[in-house]
């Protein structure tokens, strides 16, 4: 077994030290030969006004590097960020594994993470209605694991045949490249409503699963259904499932189209500040494992990949955790050029002949060959196993290694080297051996045509607010498609899942109303399904909390509210006022302000807080933008407080009837809105109170038309 990094989740010291660029600091300007340059503004040139000379070898290699230092993006899942860290097993799996990553608990296997949006490209923004890509390196004692998945259990459609076609699809339309990093277009939607077999992964589109509130609140899936293989070659299938310690959480959809305007990188944004902050993002490891012999079991089919085990049939049992402690040293190097690749597995885990993981097989080496520039690109740092690479490929574009001895097996001229491994030997890799015989035939089983029973599942297990955002959304989307046909034709389709859905939607877009099937009563929810159910343990870690203040604030009240919320649980306390700098408090001490509101909005954080002082609160309440961010918190379900005179900037917004604390009164906290008239630090039930709504992220008990 490879010895154990000095550094969890920096899984190739030696490597990243010797690909490192130098320190600037550390000598003079060179060109790529070494050669030491003294000028590098001006251009080699035959006097002060004539011609560029080719001669100069600097100017060449500058410019040329420069034009070609941007490599081919990505097709899918272009937009991405990532980080380093480690994963370890909670016990051994060795009861259906041998993988050795998955045995000893004292392990840590080193990981990277990539994290993506589907459709747009590298220059998209974060916040768009999309699947999101999660997918993980495991640099493992046996070699490079990738578990390649995405925050969706389910994929759009069942055989690998279909995925230009879908690509196609989803992609900006081609006549006039519009629209960017977004699925509502006509060309989604047509093809939607002519395969049904999409709609289950549309649905999860629909919902607020598809626009996250960050990376670290999101689950993970790997689609497939996999094998596990025993030391004794007893095979199980296994569906892979991740789910953050901070709990599932979304935006909605009119916050999500707000930030892309206020800033684009959101999600990549806090990834990246909450790591560089020690706040390490986890997750847990889960699977859900069927018997070989249970394949035929249920009444869909294992090896479709547009369906899930529900977690009553199969519950998910938890196998280990990840945490992500490091970020990238270079973006370019490490996230951009890191590769992929479903078939990248190790002793233990095995495939299916799932149609679609196969093609996907074959597809993302084949892509890596062209985006990455040939057959080497397992030798850049980020893609390079900490195990030894011994085998006869040879030459190549950007081959780095310097190759001797044969370059060929066997053979008795290089002494045999490498050679085989024994077949007895543990570490060789060996497929699981299962009997495959039938006709030559483009045909899917019969088992695959079950298009609406899962959708169907999926909308009745959701919360009401959940449903009432799937209907918003299928409205928003289908209102963007030009074509009546394609609307009513989806409509149709939404009809074969659920009428009281399709009705609500077709209300909305301006198409007939479908007949009214014959009664059949509907699945029985999933909680597991539910966001509502996934909230978590209630926390308040790393959420990103307002305050308002302004010349006047009461300073003592203030420390006192970001004392009790920091010590709850680690919360991000801001202060916002409408100039940078500082502001003056009651005391007449300077308190230094965090950013000015100008240069951000309601939807970039979790939580807002009014604080007292009768002239900061007058400041606040006259200024529109202090007004208006108040008031889409409220909008969006989130939480609000209000202390001392600060309860009167909310009493003088239509809070949609919420109960608010009057003079002379207590503390009140009523649907996500606590106040209290207290001046000075407040009590104890004020801290509990208002920690407790920002641990519940939404509050949607309020008035539908405030959010």
């Amino acid at each position: 077994m490879a010895p154990q990094q000095d550094r969890p989740g920096d899984p190739k010291q030696r490597q990243r030290e010797a690909y490192r660029a130098p320190d600037p600091a550390g000598g003079p300007l060179t060109t790529d030969q070494g050669v030491v340059v003294d000028h590098t503004d001006d251009a080699l040139a035959a006097g002060e006004r004539g011609p560029t000379l080719l001669e100069d070898f600097h100017f060449r290699e500058k410019i040329t590097r420069f034009d070609h230092e941007r490599i081919p993006e990505r097709v899918v899942h272009a937009r991405g960020a990532g980080a380093y860290g480690w994963f370890e097993p909670y016990h051994s799996c060795a009861e259906f594994t041998k993988a050795a990553f998955l045995q000893d608990p004292s392990v840590r296997t080193p990981v990277f993470v990539r994290f993506s949006t589907v459709q747009g490209p590298r220059g998209s923004a974060d916040t768009v209605r999309d699947v999101r890509g999660f997918a993980t390196k495991f640099y493992t004692s046996e070699g490079n694991y990738d578990l390649v998945g995405n925050n969706f259990p389910v994929f759009f459609i069942q055989d690998g045949i279909k995925f230009p076609d879908f690509v196609h699809a989803v992609k900006p339309e081609p006549h006039n490249d519009i629209p960017t990093g977004a699925s509502a277009h006509d060309t989604f939607w047509d093809f939607v409503s002519l395969q049904p077999e999409t709609l289950h992964a549309v649905f999860w589109l629909m919902s607020d699963r598809a626009i996250p509130r960050s990376y670290r609140m999101m689950q993970g899936f790997g689609v497939h259904t996999f094998r596990f293989v025993d030391a004794r070659g007893r095979g199980t299938f296994v569906k892979f499932h991740w789910k953050p310690k901070l709990g599932v959480h979304s935006l909605v959809w009119d916050e999500a189209q707000e930030i892309q305007g206020r800033d684009p990188d959101y999600n990549r944004r806090d990834l990246w500040d909450m790591i560089e902050a020690g706040h390490h993002p986890e997750w847990e490891l889960g699977v859900q494992l069927v018997p070989e012999e249970d394949e035929h079991a249920f009444d869909f089919d294992l090896l479709d990949a547009t369906k899930i085990i529900p977690e009553e049939l199969v519950p998910v049992r938890p196998i280990g955790r990840m945490v992500l402690d490091r970020n990238p040293d270079n973006f370019f190097a490490e996230t951009e050029q890191i590769a992929f690749h479903t078939a990248n597995v190790v002793p233990g885990i095995d495939f299916t002949n799932d149609p679609l993981l196969q093609a996907r097989n074959f597809s993302y080496l084949d892509t890596q060959l062209i985006r990455l520039g040939g057959p080497n690109f397992a030798q850049i740092p980020v893609n390079q196993p900490v195990v030894p690479v011994r085998n006869h490929q040879r030459d190549g574009y950007h081959q780095g290694r310097l190759h001797t001895g044969a370059n060929y097996g066997k053979n008795s001229l290089g002494g045999g080297c490498p050679g085989i491994a024994d077949a007895t030997d543990p570490r060789a890799y060996s497929h699981l051996q299962e009997r495959v015989d039938g006709r030559k035939i483009r045909k899917r089983s019969l088992s695959f045509e079950d298009f609406y029973s899962q959708p169907a599942l999926f909308w009745h297990s959701m919360a009401d607010w959940e449903k009432r955002h799937m209907v918003e959304a299928f409205r928003f989307e289908l209102g963007k498609v030009n074509s009546v046909r394609v609307r009513g034709r989806t409509v149709d389709q939404l009809a074969l899942v659920d009428h009281e859905l399709a009705a609500a939607v077709a209300e909305g877009i301006g198409v007939p109303l479908p007949e009214q099937p014959e009664g059949t009563p509907g699945p029985v929810p999933s909680p597991a399904l539910s966001i509502e159910s996934l909230k978590g343990p209630g926390t308040i870690a790393t959420r990103q909390i307002a305050v308002l203040v302004a010349d006047g604030v009461d300073g003592a009240q203030l420390d006192a509210v970001r004392e009790t919320l920091e010590a709850a649980g680690g919360a991000v306390v801001e202060e916002l006022a409408a100039r940078d700098g500082t502001v003056r408090d009651a005391g007449g001490g300077a308190r230094p302000v965090t950013r000015a509101l100008p240069t951000v909005a309601a939807v970039l954080y979790d939580a807002v807080l009014v604080p007292g002082g009768p002239d900061s609160a007058l400041a606040v309440g006259a200024d529109p933008a202090a007004v208006r961010f108040v008031r889409d918190a409220f909008r969006h379900g989130k939480p609000v407080g209000g202390l001392g005179a600060g309860v009167g900037v909310l009493g003088a917004l239509d809070l949609g009837g919420v109960e608010l604390a009057r003079n002379g009164g207590g503390m009140v906290a009523d649907r996500g809105v606590v106040t209290d008239p207290v001046t000075g630090p407040p009590g104890e039930d004020f801290g509990r109170a208002f920690t407790e709504a920002v641990a519940a992220h939404r509050h949607w008990g309020r008035t539908p038309a405030a959010h």
